[in-house]
């Protein structure tokens, strides 16, 4: 069930380019033996992967384990979230095709064969050390390539758990395990550059310094960005069903989610009542006094407090020293005018607090939106809650974004949801806004090459006129 031993690991100083090395041998070996497998194949050794997490047993105990390994977010919802993400992700994986021609355009003469990327190495991030080691494997093996897995070191014992248990399910359905590996402990930046050095693509979800990292390795990189995410509250919203699906959003896992909101920007007229239905949703609103104390509790030193990031409301508010006035809510609404490095309110809380922005009119709706993306989480993407669908198609014709979604809880949409076109995914692209490569979820064509095979079609020449009439007649030649 375990990963093989690898020599040399309980030596004082270890060679981390060994280890890398032997760790992809054995992954370019797994995808020799797994290289021709059959579509149908394929898809059960994914389902396998899958079954390894979305199993209640495995789901509870994996989640237990990321909450006492790393502080953060809460076990229930991580049950949730290691089963809802995988059976998304197995929905979106087996409707498509990986294996031989995937597609075929005979008005263009062309056919399309996948084929594998090769070994992975994926980096992931403390917030999901279960859910997102297997969602990057499943899309991986849709694309028969094999996985070495990077873990955050918090994670590191919940993510070896996970590769375990993915290796003994593929060991059962007969595919050879080490099409997921792990790097032994001690997970350290040595090793993990190695390993990105070594390996034929690199996938990093998690830390900004990572992703930069991959983009340096000289190997090719997909990296996702960081989030802070704005919601509109407009005019027309329904506040009670906005209002519930903020707090549902924000209160998810503790607001471990990139995806989590940040802010709520609401428009003037509605303020009041939003607010309201904000608090009948469960937010406490923040005095002058208290947002004083918050402030001084969520950041040390310019840093967020790791004591409080991702923790039950519980903790968050006796750090505050609020336990008994908040009593009974599930998040701190924060008011804030400012924006900028001055305010921190405007940054990215990885907390259950909620910033509230006044805005006079759309259009300062849709400044403050800039404005706070430009501090962070630019690309990533933005909310809103309305009844017009020419203020939400404004966001997404104008702004730097990569999604926009409308009237949705923003974690259960933007990754992917089942009331949500979005595929299934834990890694956001958020384009060249934020360094990215993807602007887009990630999916399992990022993890396939593509052969195109053309041949000859009725010559397609348009006359010199067809092309350059229209600029000829308004500009002469």
């Amino acid at each position: 069930m375990n990963q093989p031993a690898l020599a040399g690991l309980d030596a004082p100083e270890r060679d981390s380019v060994s280890i890398v090395d032997a760790l992809i041998r054995r992954g370019r070996a797994a995808m020799d033996a797994f290289a021709d497998s059959t579509q149908a194949r394929v898809d059960e050794a994914v389902t396998a992967i899958a079954w390894s997490l979305y199993k209640p047993e495995h789901a509870e105990a994996l989640a237990a384990m990321a909450v006492d390994d790393t502080g953060l977010g809460n076990a229930a919802d991580k049950i949730i979230k290691n089963q809802r993400k995988t059976f998304g992700t197995l929905r979106d994986l087996m409707r498509v095709k990986s294996v031989g021609i995937i597609e075929e355009r005979p008005e263009l003469g062309l056919v399309k064969y996948a084929k594998p990327v090769g070994v992975v190495g994926a980096v992931t991030p403390s917030t999901n050390p279960a859910a997102t080691p297997v969602n990057k494997a499943m899309m991986a093996l849709k694309g028969r390539n094999a996985i070495v897995i990077a873990p955050s070191p918090a994670g590191l014992a919940t993510t070896t758990h996970a590769v375990a248990l993915m290796r003994a399910e593929l060991e059962k359905v007969g595919a050879p395990a080490d099409l997921v590996q792990v790097l032994p402990p001690p997970v350290d930046k040595e090793i993990t550059n190695a390993l990105m050095a070594a390996c034929d693509l690199v996938v990093v979800t998690g830390s900004q310094s990572n992703v930069r990292a991959a983009y340096r390795s000289g190997t090719p990189a997909i990296g996702v960005g960081a989030g802070n995410v704005p919601v509109i509250v407009d005019s027309s919203a329904d506040l009670d069903a906005a209002a519930a699906k903020i707090a549902a959003s924000k209160c998810f896992d503790n607001a471990t989610s990139c995806s989590s909101e940040n802010a709520a920007i609401v428009l003037d007229d509605v303020y009041d009542d939003a607010v309201a239905a904000l608090q009948r949703a469960g937010g406490y609103l923040a005095d002058a006094a208290d947002k004083e104390v918050i402030q001084d509790s969520l950041w040390v030193d310019g840093t967020l407090n790791r004591r409080v990031i991702a923790k039950d409301f519980a903790v968050l508010a006796a750090e505050c020293g609020l336990g008994g006035k908040a009593r009974g809510a599930r998040f701190f609404m924060v008011e804030e005018t400012g924006i900028g490095p001055e305010h921190p309110f405007s940054d990215e809380k990885l907390a259950l607090v909620l910033t509230v922005y006044r805005a006079k009119t759309f259009d300062d709706a849709v400044g403050k939106v800039r404005a706070i993306m430009a501090v962070k989480g630019r690309g990533h993407s933005v909310g809103i809650h309305t009844r017009d669908m020419a203020h939400a198609r404004r966001l997404a014709e104008e702004l730097d974004t990569a999604r926009v979604l409308v009237n949705m809880a923003h974690t259960f949409g933007n990754g992917g949801g089942f009331d949500s076109g979005l595929n299934f995914t834990l890694s956001m692209g958020c384009g060249t806004w934020q360094g990215n490569s993807i602007s887009e979820n990630l999916n399992y064509r990022h993890f396939l090459n593509i052969t195109q095979l053309a041949v000859p079609i009725p010559e397609d020449r348009p006359s010199e006129d067809a092309l350059f009439g229209a600029y000829w007649e308004k500009y002469g030649k």
